[in-house]
């Protein structure tokens, strides 16, 4: 193991590394200034199972042996352009993990991303770690990202690591786990105010906290404006409240489509590329999308105004989505990194919004800490599971469910995990009883956000929510992290102390106390 140490001097940079022996292991901690781009920091020979981790929210975190190779097809790269990767073309080269890595024994993982991006290449049983400063100067020494190197049982480690991470950025989010509905997994783009109005008074019946709003309320992606068939912010928001619910919205705010008079009217708010020409962040909606400028000023006041619009109007929970946009490499108005870019653009948010819930999704993962209350952690789930499917963001509930389990260490740690909501539709749906279970049974044990997303008008199995949030406010602690079965154990549950075993390729699973609790559930 080769871990660089003293001081190093080249004709980009100076860089001052020094390591710290810990309870677990060494933290290694620097400063360096010039343009140093990439930085290397370590090196490691490993054979076997390795633990690799995406940047984002959607990306995963999964078991890969040191020897594989990834092939992601070139054209679902420029599709998803920087979504899968900050720099898509590492992934042209090797596989990359970015924040950590690990196996049985090891972990190895950077502590902040405030700056600059560090990631792990892993290439024919070697990995390599750096951190990435992109094209940005220092004049003046920064303090790196820092590193730790912690020897163990894997699935204590994690938990060790997240708990280094808390230390270094000192998260602050609310104490408040929620519950709720949203509407996008049933209705999807084609949602109508009536369809709102419809599930308004067929959830009564639930105990949900929130009653969240997704995409299709707005005019475009960047137009942050109710479309014609929706009434004004304030008689939305509003009418959600008299039901007795927090109004939630979704927005992509450092998103502008091509269609979008923000993109007509503003293209110097944009990234750019070297020719000066606004740069493609990623395509979705059958549109090519952009990403805001957030160190520009007149982007700043924007967005200020933006959130201040919809908090005045009475909305009190944030679902801000497809953040990687804000963190894309590309020249800005401010000389900055485009982490530091990102985090601006965020300390925006949160100061507006103030004690408002923010849910980020499709996020870069560390740097969001501190100003996100929750995170989706994996993927979209869907209405179906595929276990077959190509693993590279695609909407499917068995990569949103390893998800679930594969990021659980972070939650209540960093901020509470959103796993992505259940589907209990009886109809138009692939799902089986048993993957609806285990999918619920899994999110309310380990403590998870729990959402629903159905038509509340019809045919759902109800009693799979009602068990989940009995399952909640535990300690769980799950055994087998690279194993292909998991035993997850939480301790102090409404219900008590309860085991889950569960494997997601055999679609097995067995409760403890046992399989009553689940029946007593259905009859109520």
């Amino acid at each position: 193991m080769e871990i660089f140490e003293g001081e190093i001097k080249n004709e980009n940079y100076f860089l001052q590394l020094k390591k710290e022996r810990i309870s677990h292991g060494i933290i290694v901690r620097g400063k360096v200034k010039g343009k140093p781009g990439k930085v290397k920091l370590f090196e490691i020979d490993l054979e076997g199972k390795l633990l690799i981790n995406n940047w984002q929210s959607w990306g995963p975190t999964k078991i890969i042996d040191a020897n594989d190779v990834l092939n992601i097809p070139k054209e679902l790269l420029k599709k998803n352009a920087f979504s899968l990767n900050p720099n898509p073309q590492l992934l042209l080269e090797a596989i990359v993990s970015d924040y950590f890595v690990g196996n049985e024994n090891m972990l190895v993982g950077f502590l902040s991303s405030k700056i600059g991006h560090p990631y792990f290449v892993i290439k024919r049983g070697k990995i390599k770690g750096y951190i990435d400063y992109f094209n940005t100067e220092f004049d003046d020494y920064v303090e790196i990202e820092p590193m730790v190197i912690l020897f163990g049982n894997i699935d204590v480690l994690l938990h060790v690591y997240a708990e280094y991470v808390k230390q270094e950025m000192k998260p602050n989010f609310l104490n408040w786990n929620p519950i709720g509905w949203s509407s996008w997994y049933y209705y999807f783009q084609n949602l109508t105010w009536e369809d709102v109005l419809r599930n308004l008074n067929f959830s009564i019946k639930y105990p949900f906290e929130v009653f969240q709003i997704d995409d299709s309320w707005q005019k475009d992606i960047g137009d942050w404006e109710p479309k014609e068939n929706f009434p004004c912010f304030k008689e939305m928001a509003e009418t959600i409240k008299k039901f007795g619910y927090k109004p939630g919205i979704w927005l992509a705010p450092f998103s502008v489509s091509e269609t979008s008079k923000i993109f007509k009217v503003h293209k110097d708010w944009l990234v750019r590329n070297e020719d000066g020409e606004p740069l493609v962040a990623y395509e979705n909606w059958n549109k090519r999308i952009y990403a805001l400028d957030l160190t520009h000023p007149e982007v700043k006041k924007y967005l200020e105004e933006l959130f201040i619009k919809l908090k005045d109007a009475g909305f009190d929970y944030f679902k801000i989505d497809f953040l990687f946009a804000g963190a894309i490499p590309g020249k800005r108005y401010s000389n900055i990194s485009p982490i530091q870019a990102y985090r601006e653009g965020l300390k925006i948010i949160r100061k507006v919004v103030d004690k408002s819930f923010v849910l980020g999704c499709g996020a870069p993962l560390l740097p969001s800490i501190g100003y996100v209350d929750g995170m989706r952690i994996g993927p979209d789930t869907a209405p179906f599971y595929n276990k077959n499917a190509p693993d590279v963001m695609i909407p499917n509930a068995y990569y949103a469910l390893r998800n679930v389990i594969m990021r659980y260490f972070t939650n209540g740690v960093w901020w509470w995990n959103d796993p992505d909501c259940l589907l209990l539709r009886n109809s138009e749906t692939e799902l089986t009883n048993q993957q609806k279970k285990m999918y619920a049974l899994t999110a309310g044990i380990l403590n998870n956000m729990i959402f629903v997303s159905d038509d509340l008008g019809k045919d759902l199995e109800n009693y799979l929510f009602f068990a989940s949030l009995k399952l909640r406010n535990g300690k769980p602690f799950i055994k087998g992290i690279m194993s292909k079965g998991f035993e997850i154990k939480s301790f102090g549950t409404k219900i008590g102390n309860v085991k889950l075993r569960i494997c997601l390729e055999t679609e097995k699973s067995e409760f403890y106390p046992d399989d009553e609790f689940l029946k007593s559930r259905r009859k109520s």
